[in-house]
């Protein structure tokens, strides 16, 4: 599937290859030291971004990644960009007061963000998409509407909400590049690929026709796929191959197998890098800045384990490279962290085979309900996921057992709804999902789900007092009887609602039936680090007491979240990445160069150097 054919500006012709490093390099040659405008490390979201907004600010740019693969925690995610008043929200008519979202983030972010920073996001994250639609006709966006924010019912907050995404896409587009684009955690079958408005039909397959049509389409899809030979992706996929495919046409470079080794700074100013490449020491001086995007710690568990008491397993999304590399080196030169405790918080399920799976629409399914150590209740099982982090390590700060918790439902649901990836349909030979009315024998031989016959039995299989868990039971079915949720208010939001069951009068709430009962176990996962570097409006790192670290920024997980410890709604990862990474290139653009007194502060026409020279990656 190719994105479509549109009036978008053509690509430029590159600069001639004038200097001396790029000669050099055409001619075989592999330089010791070249010089551009911006190194960029890291090529998820941000730094992809970052790259296209510089090249277009007339700045010579490199891109290196230290892995054999591009795309960052980016290429693995749900690939949503959290941006109100996108031009895909405007084109179809909706909009919102730019203030009213200003106040919205003051409220969840509870001062620990200034407001410098939330207005800077506010304010250029649709500037951001609009350019990336203009820059290249790679850079399509579509709106979800209906898909709420997180908090809709606070002022500013959106029930129709500003989640973004990117159509599907062939990454035979790709070309060679398709091999070195960093592949999912978990590789969907071919064919089996969901657009951004199907998913939330898709897990209402028992409920209503337009669940079935879904169905019906995955499967043509997937013939297709084996007839014609569709490679087609979504979600973050999707985002990072249409990223590609426009730096691509800018000819702008990407090293890859290129760590960052130290940051090299004089009289206070960040004016470039070491690069290691093929084993060898590059010296990148870079005569605007350094822009850090090479995502946050999430896979050192010592760092972890340091920073956050209750990570006692790598329970991580994030990519597996993530190891804090950019957080490192800008502390080697004086900066500030901030948030470090924190990440981007979501339950989830670890199968036997050690594959993580969110835990999303389960957590608002009606007949459901999830339990600590202690068999009680305690939280709004459909809460925003940050939330149910968030609760999750309270409460087993507390002494009760927090993490693992479980979810407990009936047999009903299990033939009702989708649960773990499982379809509620018979038995379909070759499936490549769980189907079937019975629950994977796998699953209840490793002990991710347990099933029992009785409260009393389910209760000592999850280790919580059988006459605690009753009465848990007890109390929910009163309630959901009632149609409300007056312990934990399940149901009152918009939010709460959009994987619920439109069905039902409360789409979150229906009495638990009769056995089998079924308990998943569910762990603290996240998508990643939060905290890191502390910046400003302009994504420029920042010392203790609040100075600039000239010619040094982050953006990512690299830097500490303008979130906060919060989360707008979905896409609030990527669109603060995506946005500040254009904010960065926007203000290197307006720096003099770090051999040019202020008068000169122009963007360069230089040659980019790095261009003709890509072993270890492509362009």
């Amino acid at each position: 599937m190719t994105s479509g054919q549109n009036s978008r500006p053509e690509p430029t012709t590159p600069p001639d290859a004038s200097r001396p490093e790029l000669a050099a390099a055409a001619a075989g040659d592999r330089p010791t030291e070249i010089e551009v405008d911006v190194l960029i490390a890291g090529s998820g979201g941000g730094g992809l971004t970052a790259a296209l907004k510089a090249e277009a600010e007339g700045m010579s740019v490199l891109i290196i990644e230290k892995g054999p693969s591009y795309g960052g925690s980016t290429a693995l995610s749900g690939g949503g960009i959290w941006v109100p008043n996108a031009p895909a929200q405007r084109r179809d008519g909706f909009s919102l007061d730019p203030d009213q979202v200003v106040e919205y983030l003051k409220t969840i972010t509870e001062g620990l963000v200034g407001e410098e920073r939330l207005r800077a996001y506010v304010d250029k994250s649709p500037e951001m998409m609009e350019f990336l639609e203009q820059r290249s006709r790679w850079m399509e966006f579509v709106w979800k509407p209906g898909y709420a924010d997180y908090y809709p019912e606070l002022p500013g907050g959106s029930e129709q909400g500003s989640t973004i995404n990117v159509p599907p896409i062939d990454l035979r587009e790709l070309g060679e590049d398709e091999e070195t684009l960093l592949a999912p955690l978990a590789l969907a079958p071919r064919g089996i690929w969901l657009g951004p408005k199907d998913l939330r039909l898709f897990y209402q397959v028992r409920q209503n026709w337009r669940g079935k049509a879904v169905m019906l389409k995955l499967i043509w899809r997937m013939v297709r796929a084996h007839v014609f030979g569709d490679r087609i992706v979504t979600i973050g996929q999707s985002l990072v191959a249409r990223l590609r495919l426009a730096l691509r046409e800018r000819e702008v470079p990407l090293w890859l197998n290129a760590p960052v080794t130290a940051l090299h700074a004089e009289d206070g100013r960040v004016t470039g890098a070491t690069v290691e490449r093929d084993g060898e020491p590059v010296l990148v001086r870079a005569r605007r800045g350094v822009v850090l995007a090479t995502g946050g710690f999430d896979h050192d568990m010592a760092w972890r384990k340091a920073e956050q008491p209750v990570v006692d397993q790598d329970w991580s999304f994030g990519n597996p490279l993530s190891l804090g590399d950019g957080i490192r080196l800008g502390r080697e030169v004086g900066a500030a962290t901030d948030l470090m405790d924190e990440a981007w918080w979501f339950p989830a399920i670890q199968w036997p085979d050690g594959r993580m799976q969110f835990m999303l629409n389960e957590r608002m399914m009606p007949a459901q309900f999830m339990v600590n150590g202690a068999g009680e209740r305690f939280i709004n099982e459909a809460a925003p996921y940050m939330d149910f982090g968030h609760a999750m390590i309270e409460g087993q700060k507390s002494g009760v057992t927090h993490i693992p918790c479980w979810l407990i439902t009936d047999h009903r649901s299990w033939k009702r709804y989708v649960i773990g990836g499982h379809l509620p349909l018979p038995k379909i030979p070759f499936s490549p999902v769980p189907t079937g009315f019975t629950v994977p024998a796998a699953w209840l031989e490793s002990g991710v789900v347990k099933a029992a016959n009785s409260w009393d039995e389910l209760a000592a299989q999850i280790e919580v007092p059988a006459d605690a868990l009753k009465a848990t039971a007890a109390r929910f079915n009163e309630l959901a009887e009632a149609g409300h949720d007056d312990d934990f208010q399940r149901g009152d939001s918009v939010y709460d609602n959009y994987y619920g069951d439109p069905t039902l009068p409360n789409p979150n709430l229906s009495p638990i039936g009769a056995p089998p009962y079924y308990a998943f176990r569910v762990i603290l996962g996240d998508l990643g680090t939060s905290g890191g570097l502390r910046t400003d409006e302009h994504a420029r790192v920042l010392r203790a007491d609040g100075t600039v670290i000239e010619g040094l920024y982050a953006v990512g997980n690299t830097s500490a979240a303008v979130m906060g410890r919060s989360y707008a709604g979905a896409g609030a990862t990527i669109g603060p990445a995506m946005t500040f990474g254009y904010i960065a290139a926007e203000h290197l653009a307006l720096c003099p160069p770090a051999d040019a007194d202020t008068d000169s502060a122009r963007p360069s026409t230089a040659a980019n150097p790095a261009t003709a020279d890509t072993h270890g990656g492509t362009r």
